[in-house]
This record gives C-alpha cells, sequence and structure tokens, in this order.
C-alpha cells in the first residue's frame, strides 16, 4: 500500500478487536514498533511482530513516543491505533495527535457529541488528523445498496427492520462495557455501527422513539429522509428469535429494506483492512463523519420512552 511502510503504535492492544487491527498494519505493509494495555496477556504480538516494544504503563509508553518524535521520520511514530474502551477514546487520541501522528480510533469515536467539539479544537492545534473505524461502509453488499438507493428518485420512504442480537456472557456486565458511564450503553457500544450506516444510506433522522431502554437490549423507531426503520438491539440471548444450537453462535443479524433481506453477515473480517488502506491514502472517516451517529445515539440515550405502538418492532409486541 505504502513506498515506506509507515511506524504504527497500539493502545488497548489485548482488547478483543485488537487482532482486527493488527492484521490490518500488517496487511497494509507497514510496522508495528510500540504498543501498551495495562493487561499483559498480549502473546497475540508475536503472531505478526516480535520486534515491539510493550508497555503496561501509559505513561511510559507516552515517553518512549515522545523520545522517537525527536528522532529521525524512520525513527518516529506515524500512526497510532486506538482499541482502548470508549471513554477514553478521546484522552488517546490527544495523546497521538501530540506526539505527531496520525489516530486511527475504533468507533464510537466517543460517548458524548461535546467531546467531537474539543477534538476538532486539538486536530486544530496540531497537525494530525483523527479518524475513525466506519467498516460497514466498505461491506460490498451495503456499499451496492447505497447506489441503488442513491440512483432512486421517486422520493419513496422504504420500510427498514433491523435486528441485532449478540449474546454476551455475564463477563460483558463486569467488563467496561456494561459500565454505562463507560461504553455509552447498548445504544452506543453495539449500535453505533448500524445508526451510521443508517444515516449514510436514509439520509437525517427526524421523528424517533424509544420503547425500550435497558442496560441488555434497546428497542425503537427513527425516521429519516429516505426510510422508517424499526430497530432492535440486545446482548440477551433470551431475545434470540431462532434456536439456540451448540457449536453455533449466539448472534441473529437481520436487515430488511421494503422486505428484501439484504446479506452483509459474511465479509467482515477484512474490512477493518480496507479503512485502514483508506486512512493511509489520506480518505479516512474523520470527526465530521463519526458526528452524526454519536449525535443520534446521544439523543435516542436521552429520549423518554413511548408506549408499544405501531410502529415498534415485531419483536417488543411478542
Amino acid at each position: 500500500m505504502t513506498t515506506h511502510p509507515k511506524n504504527f503504535a497500539a493502545i488497548g492492544v489485548a482488547g478483543y478487536i485488537a487482532p482486527r487491527h493488527l492484521k490490518a498494519i500488517q496487511d497494509t505493509g507497514n510496522k508495528l514498533i510500540a504498543a501498551t494495555d495495562i493487561t499483559d496477556s498480549v502473546g497475540i504480538l508475536d503472531r505478526y511482530t516480535q520486534d515491539v516494544r510493550f508497555f503496561t504503563e501509559i505513561e511510559r509508553f507516552d515517553r518512549h513516543l515522545e523520545k522517537l518524535r525527536h528522532r529521525s521520520e524512520e525513527e518516529r511514530v506515524h500512526y497510532v491505533s486506538i482499541m482502548t474502551p470508549n471513554y477514553l477514546h478521546d484522552a488517546h487520541c490527544r495523546l497521538a495527535l501530540r506526539i505527531g501522528a496520525t489516530a486511527i480510533c475504533e468507533k464510537p469515536l466517543v460517548i458524548n457529541p461535546w467531546n467531537i467539539d474539543q477534538l476538532a479544537h486539538v486536530e486544530e492545534e496540531y497537525e494530525g488528523k483523527i479518524n475513525t473505524i466506519l467498516q460497514l461502509r466498505v461491506h460490498p453488499a451495503l456499499i451496492a445498496l447505497k447506489k441503488k438507493l442513491d440512483a432512486d428518485s421517486s422520493g419513496k420512504q422504504h420500510d427498514v427492520l433491523l435486528s441485532y442480537v449478540t449474546s454476551r456472557g455475564p463477563w460483558y456486565h463486569v467488563s467496561w462495557k456494561g459500565d454505562y458511564e463507560k461504553s455509552g450503553g447498548v445504544a452506543t457500544n453495539i449500535g453505533i455501527h448500524f445508526f451510521d450506516m443508517l444515516q449514510w444510506l436514509f439520509g437525517k433522522p427526524d421523528m424517533l422513539k424509544v420503547y425500550r431502554n435497558e442496560s441488555t437490549s434497546m428497542s425503537g423507531f427513527i425516521e429519516f429522509e429516505r426510510a422508517q426503520v424499526r430497530w432492535f438491539l440486545s446482548v440477551d440471548e433470551n431475545d434470540l428469535p431462532i434456536p439456540i444450537e451448540s457449536g453455533k453462535p449466539k448472534t441473529y443479524r437481520s436487515i430488511t429494506v421494503d422486505g428484501d433481506e439484504i446479506e452483509f453477515s459474511g465479509g467482515f473480517t477484512d474490512l477493518h483492512t480496507v479503512v485502514y488502506e483508506r486512512t493511509l491514502a489520506g480518505q479516512g472517516f474523520g470527526l465530521n463523519d463519526a458526528r452524526p451517529s454519536i449525535e443520534l445515539a446521544y439523543k435516542i440515550r436521552n429520549t423518554p420512552l413511548s408506549a408499544i405502538d405501531v410502529l415498534a418492532h415485531p419483536f417488543l409486541k411478542k
């Protein structure tokens, strides 16, 4: 991808999503030279490189990157990959820019809209850019759907049904993911992918309703410029609409547009690499791309509950 390999540093390298970032760094022909995590369970690094400085204290990691900044172009860090808990993302983006690097941050970029404004000021202060991972925008099936929708000038309001149940064990609620203040809850931690995708496909949101707002599941209705969307998100296996089969993932993902299923379950594994390729080419997803879904998720989290009516998702009517 690049003529000369770029140097990467990684924050949160022991986390669930880290392998996709490590693979993307490798797949794009670049080099991981420094990494940090509060836990030392990072043997995965050896799959990709055995030549990386690792720190369990971010202060020492920061010091190391600052030292490299004052060395040659070949030695400094050019990009920092961030896959830490959601509430720390903005702080780690600031660290990246402060040491003269570009940030590539896992979504959600931040939890609250005003944090985007603060990061915009940081971008103005430093030379680096802040990019995020909006991988559904590079999924071939969804790109094809967007082209089809954009070519339709009828002004039709599409009927969309979004159902996503990805069951999680008790660990989820003990971890930062189950802490509303640290993750933003189901709407932000689980739903941010889809709220970005829906606006990308169907335009700006207008009227919305929230019928359920719990620690394990949320559901509501959103009217976009070109679609009416009934959505349901859950991490509770009891919400699965299909029988649980031994050895099979306890996950149900479905999006229908006007009754037609959009099949996008496959092809997820390499989407981070595609986003990295775009970012390295200067076409990454920046603050303005991330803002709409963060604003929508915040609004959903703070909307009073409505009684279940005809606009509710079918899962709620059982």
